[in-house]
């Protein structure tokens, strides 16, 4: 069966409708049923909750505390590295961007126009650049941290599709990631310029937050929202949190040209941790 054939029904799923009750799931403090609900999501992905911070599957008052969850100190060192990976999960794709064309999966492209929400001179920043696509699968640590240091300046809201990004949905349906709902965050370094991530939202994903803002799309209004940080400052040091997914989805990170060569450890569908080594400035 083709990956096209298999996505169909998520053409016709009331996706927001779903993921609007899951998002209400998500965050319901209902005692034990919230803790039934944690362990039996334990036991199906495999979760390893001696890395969390808090292993008491018991003490998490909702499932969102329980899946944005700290891990201990020290379980995710950084690698000595310009630039380390900023999540668990695992590479969908990685590698040079052609022109301005990102690939998604085999036959499936789109444009980094496209992917930040159509500004034209943001997307041109990254001709010829670098590009990673990182999939968070259930079972993975769902908050995010920053490849290396960087100031940000602005944060794009823009509406979108939910459909699921995991990999079989990646090759089925074109231009996914820049027609999924999902959140542009454009980030100056002082050693590699401007650079950006997306966290693209996907079916059940209740929400993105990130620690500047809090939830970014907590009502859905259709229209891109955007705002900017000159007079306010946010720094961020390399490993540092970022963002998180109440429910699991896909960062995609665009670098500038001549900015980043790829760990030559790394393939498509290998699996990756936060803080391992991402890449380094070219020779």
């Amino acid at each position: 069966m083709s990956d096209r054939f298999k996505v169909l029904p998520q053409y016709v799923l009331p996706k927001q409708a779903l993921t609007s009750f899951a998002g209400r799931v998500a965050g319901h403090r209902g005692g034990k049923v919230t803790t039934r609900l944690i362990r039996w999501f334990v036991g199906k992905y495999g979760v390893n909750m001696e890395e969390a911070l808090n292993s008491d599957i018991a003490s998490y008052p909702s499932f969102n505390e329980f899946f944005t969850r700290p891990l201990k100190d020290g379980v995710r060192p950084l690698a000595n590295a310009d630039f380390v990976c900023p999540v668990d999960g695992a590479i969908s794709q990685f590698g040079a961007i052609d022109d301005h064309h990102i690939l998604q999966a085999k036959g499936h492209r789109f444009t980094t126009t496209q992917l930040v929400g159509g500004d034209a001179t943001l997307g041109a920043l990254f001709q010829h650049g670098a590009f990673a696509n990182l999939y968070l699968s259930p079972k993975d640590y769902h908050r995010l941290h920053m490849p290396c240091d960087g100031r940000l300046t602005r944060m794009i809201y823009v509406p979108g599709a939910l459909f699921s990004v995991n990999p079989t949905t990646a090759r089925g349906v074109p231009g996914l990631f820049a027609r999924n709902e999902r959140v542009v965050c454009v980030f100056e370094s002082e050693e590699f310029g401007t650079f950006v991530m997306v966290l693209v939202g996907a079916t059940i994903v209740g929400s993105m937050a990130t620690p500047w803002h809090g939830v970014v799309n907590p009502q859905r209004t259709g229209r891109i929202s955007e705002w900017t940080y000159e007079a306010s400052p946010v720094v961020l040091k390399k490993g540092e949190e970022m963002g998180r997914f109440l429910l699991g989805s896909t960062v995609v990170m665009l670098f500038k040209e001549k900015t980043i060569a790829f760990n030559p450890d790394w393939a498509p569908e290998r699996k990756v941790r936060l803080g391992e080594m991402m890449g380094n400035r070219p020779a």
